[in-house]
């Protein structure tokens, strides 16, 4: 018998994997907090004798190391990948005992393409795979993105992509289980990752574009959908290959109303973690909204500039520490301070509150326009393909830089559904613009009467 346990990262649409028999494991792709992996070994009473990566990760910080070190597990990294610190490297067909009385092995796949020395890994039992880990290969309904590694090697990735797709189809039985590390939300995943949350090789080779498309047509259309690259992710690569350190996910200092202030004077950033209908309607005024609900990690660490000390405002202790968690697997290692509970004891006494109003598009569409900016605040790919007429478009990712070019009136701001906007009102808050953070679906931009083209079709929608 075996079995596989999934650890879901949904913060940054990633997921690691465990998997063993009765006595021992092995973990792929661990985040950076690796009590969770342990507890997982824990609770399944084995003993974690390997720790591997697909690839030097890009979007994350990696656990393996430290995973690796504390548990004596022997730590596998692809032959190919520069790093600076002591490893078993993997070369492709190399084979890896995982639990001898459950006849497990891990077999290395060479599949580059999300990276040149990208290698999956296919678990088999008694010599035939049961599972494979694809990493950053082959995801659910397309591949990871071949773009992040040095733009002079995209297309030459690209290409790799759509052979690695097919030389894990041609290689593995079609009931082989496909559980790759990217492909949940993460901004690795090539376009839109399909539906549904498992898959098979034989689904694959029935419905992933890198399976049933030739190769050049399949590369045109990988590489024309490719989209915006976090900022964060060019510390990512270079922080794993070092070899990332042991994190501290111990509370940090308790700052009090006084020490906030001054922190924000000293133009350091203050983020304020709770939901983005509170932050509106009472906030610090010059913090910035980013909801411990949404992508945190993905979105703090693609905007705040590097390095930049952050002090975290939450509702609770509990909503604390699981945004420092978060934060730690995209390399904001400490808060510089924090505070929880009542907003109002955040401000020193006799300050009031700042807020914003929220709206919806039917607000908008019976607002009068004189005077009014309509800010679209999506990535490009998604505002092709409808935004609202007379619009102004600065995705959230580069709204700080750009502030200056937010046109004068009052900002009525959008995303696709709320989060993003709120993030945005929040920047624009800051630096004294009278902003209103539209929180509704885009879909009700239609219904609401706004008038709706399509760079796309060059068409006008209209309720």
């Amino acid at each position: 018998m075996y079995f596989v346990d999934t650890i879901e990262v949904p913060g940054l649409g990633n997921r690691s994997y465990l998997a063993g028999g009765e006595r021992t494991a092995v973990a792929v792709d661990p985040p950076r907090d690796i009590d969770r992996v342990i507890a997982a070994a824990a609770q399944r009473g084995v003993r974690i004798s390997h720790v591997v990566e697909t690839h030097v990760h890009n979007d994350y910080v990696t656990g393996g190391l430290e995973l690796a070190r504390t548990t004596g597990a022997a730590y596998l990294v692809p032959a190919g990948a520069r790093v600076s610190y002591a490893r078993v490297p993997v070369h492709d067909g190399d084979r890896h005992e995982v639990d001898a009385a459950a006849g497990l092995v891990l077999r290395a796949l060479a599949t580059p393409g999300h990276t040149p020395h990208h290698t999956s890994y296919a678990l088999e039992q008694d010599g035939s795979a049961v599972a494979v880990f694809t990493g950053g290969s082959l995801l659910i309904g397309t591949v990871g993105r071949p773009d992040l590694v040095e733009p002079r090697l995209t297309e030459d990735l690209a290409r790799a992509q759509h052979a690695s797709a097919h030389r894990l189809a041609a290689e593995l039985p079609d009931e082989t289980a496909v559980l790759p590390t990217h492909g949940f939300g993460s901004f690795c995943a090539s376009g839109q990752a399909g539906g549904g949350e498992t898959t098979t090789i034989g689904k694959e080779k029935a419905d992933n574009a890198a399976l049933v498309r030739d190769l050049d047509t399949f590369v045109a259309g990988l590489l024309a959908a490719l989209d915006d690259i976090p900022a964060y992710y060019t510390h990512m690569g270079p922080a794993n290959a070092a070899g990332p350190a042991p994190v501290d996910l111990t509370p940090p200092a308790v700052a009090d109303a006084d020490e906030i202030a001054a922190r924000l004077a000293a133009g350091e950033w203050v983020v304020d973690l709770r939901h983005r209908v509170a932050f509106a309607a009472g906030h610090v005024a010059g913090s910035f909204n980013f909801e411990a609900g949404g992508q945190l990690a993905t979105y703090l660490a693609w905007l705040i500039p590097w390095g930049k000390p952050v002090t975290l405002l939450a509702e609770s202790a509990d909503q604390l520490a699981a945004a420092q968690r978060e934060l730690v697997r995209v390399g904001i290692e400490r808060p510089a301070a924090a505070a929880t509970g009542n907003p109002a004891h955040w401000v020193p006494e006799g300050t009031d509150l700042a807020s914003f109003p929220r709206a919806t598009f039917t607000d908008l569409a019976e607002r009068p326009r004189d005077g009014v900016v309509v800010l679209d605040v999506r990535r490009a790919s998604e505002r092709s393909a409808g935004f609202i007429e007379g619009s102004v478009h600065i995705p959230v990712h580069s709204l700080r830089d750009r502030l200056g070019e937010v046109p004068a009136g009052q900002v009525w701001v959008h995303c696709a559904g709320g989060m993003r906007a709120a993030v945005a009102a929040s920047l624009l808050d800051a630096v004294g613009r009278d902003v209103v953070a539209v929180d509704d679906s885009f879909d009700s931009a239609v219904r609401a009467g706004l008038v709706v083209r399509s760079r796309e079709a060059g068409q006008e929608r209209a309720a």
